[in-house]
């Protein structure tokens, strides 16, 4: 029996150990800044939803989860915000979601591969970003490009490419 305790200590202590160097942030809704711009519009949206779990030691424990709501959308233009929001269909898909399946160091950043799901539609996509650690705050920065017609996005005026720029601040949970 004594021989049994020692390594099932062991074991719980390195257990407890591993999940002690992944950092759990919570995400500063009203702060953050998502924005995009294609050819002829731009704009922004509200209502960053994210559950982050990151250590930039050990990017590749990472877990990304985020959403953002469609119907926040604004680019300054009530007719152009409407077009934006009819095009991503935000009656019948309100939320634009993103969940890592990797990330890794890139250069002097990161990238979190995963899946975006826009208008029911889900492609992989890679997120650059890189993250700027104070304590126990901290700021997520990334740009992306995305192909609205992936997406079934292709009503007339939408751009090619979309380029996606994102502010998250963040504060340890």
């Amino acid at each position: 029996m004594k021989k049994l305790i020692l390594p099932a200590i062991v074991a719980i202590f390195i257990s407890l150990s591993a999940f002690a160097i992944f950092n759990t942030w919570k995400v500063k809704a009203d702060a953050a800044s998502v924005t995009f711009e294609g050819h002829r519009v731009s704009g922004s949206f509200t209502g960053l939803k994210a559950e982050i779990v990151f250590d930039k030691d050990h990017p590749e424990a990472a877990k990304i989860s985020a959403t953002i709501d469609v119907t926040t959308a604004a680019t300054g233009f009530f007719i152009k915000t409407s077009h934006v929001k009819s095009a991503l269909g935000a009656d019948d898909y309100p939320t634009i979601k993103f969940e890592s399946t990797s990330v890794a160091k890139s250069g002097s950043g990161y990238v979190a591969n995963g899946k975006l799901t826009m208008k029911g539609k889900t492609n992989p996509e890679a997120i650059h970003f890189t993250f700027d650690e104070q304590g126990n705050e901290g700021t997520f920065k990334g740009d992306f490009k995305v192909v609205p017609a992936k997406y079934g996005i292709d009503r007339s005026g939408t751009p090619p490419e979309v380029t996606i720029h994102l502010s998250v601040p963040v504060s340890k949970g």
